[in-house]
């Protein structure tokens, strides 16, 4: 296997755990349970990439108007967007 494509199989298994875990904290908004933390779900996005993220939070309407958080959110996605374009003209 390639670095490419550990690369791209790495970004798709993160990406579905960050869109999941942005459900169970939606669902435990609802239900008023213990929520997981902004920094756990801002540290998703710096392992991987953002469209999980993203994706997430458009589907169950999640953290999309939280100021602070969505600042924080863009610029993890901006850097991670940066270092992966890096990484990969680096190859």
């Amino acid at each position: 296997m390639t670095r490419t494509t550990l690369l791209i199989y790495y970004f798709l298994v993160i990406n579905l755990i960050t869109f999941i875990l942005r459900w169970i904290d939606k669902y435990k908004a609802q239900t008023q349970r213990r929520r997981i933390s902004e920094k756990n779900l801002l540290r998703f996005v710096g392992f991987g990439w953002w469209i999980g993220a993203v994706l997430g939070m458009q589907a169950f309407h999640h953290k999309t108007i939280k100021g602070r958080f969505l600042t924080r959110f863009r610029l993890i996605a901006s850097i991670r967007i940066i270092v992966t374009i890096v990484f990969l003209f680096s190859i």
